[in-house]
């Protein structure tokens, strides 16, 4: 009996026994990394980079941006001027006064020359020393400018005045007495007083070059009375 192909063809097949698949190995372990030194690196600046443009003064750069900075305005208030004399006030006290010779009828002054060659004339005075009192000073400085020695008999008030001297602004308060004259000579202190001269006592207020010391001996009263 002959073989149809069919059967021939499952004659010819073959039953191949199944293989077992094998399982999946685990992976091996990596070793761990030891730390390092760790390298920092610095950034360059933008200015070294090729095609920067140099950075001009009141430039303010702020990423890829340029800005100028506002120029500062300058105040328009005034400022106030300092007074170049009010660390250099100077405060100075003195005595003298006007002295009447041995007649009653005439009074002592000292002349000084200005610049324009004109006597100048005042009441004799000077600074009171450590210790003194107005009335002591004023004793002494009479005599150290005219020579003559006198003796107090009342007090004639007391003026002061403002007035500038080496830069300095000074304010001088002078104590001033009536004096009567009692022996010596006219003698002007050499280098503080160029004249010294007895006057009428009626004339005295006229003679006199400063206006504070013709007010005090116009309010003086008679001063031929001590």
């Amino acid at each position: 009996m002959s073989r149809t192909s069919g059967e021939d063809g499952l004659a010819a097949k073959k039953t191949l026994p199944s293989s077992p698949i094998p399982a999946p190995r685990a992976p091996k372990p990596q070793p761990t990394p030891k730390p390092g030194p760790v390298k920092s690196v610095a950034k360059k600046s933008d200015s070294k980079s090729p095609g920067a443009k140099p950075q001009k003064p009141g430039e303010v750069k702020a990423g890829n941006l340029t800005t100028k900075k506002a120029p500062l305005k300058k105040s328009t208030k005034p400022e106030k001027a300092k007074n170049p004399n009010s660390s250099r006030r100077v405060e100075e006290i003195s005595a003298g006064g006007l002295v009447v010779d041995l007649s009653g009828e005439r009074g002592l002054l000292i002349g000084r020359h200005d610049k324009r060659g004109r006597t100048l004339w005042s009441l004799p005075k000077g600074h009171i020393e450590i210790g003194e009192t107005p009335e002591a000073a004023a004793l002494r400085e009479v005599e150290e400018e005219t020579g003559i020695v006198s003796k107090i008999t009342r007090s004639l008030g007391v003026i002061d005045f403002w007035f500038m001297a080496d830069g300095k602004r000074i304010h001088k308060t002078v104590h001033h007495f009536l004096f009567s004259e009692i022996s010596g000579e006219l003698a002007p202190q050499i280098s503080e007083v160029d004249v010294v001269d007895w006057f009428p006592l009626d004339e005295i207020a006229t003679r006199l070059a400063y206006p504070d010391e013709r007010k005090l001996i116009a309010r003086s009263g008679d001063l031929r009375k001590p």
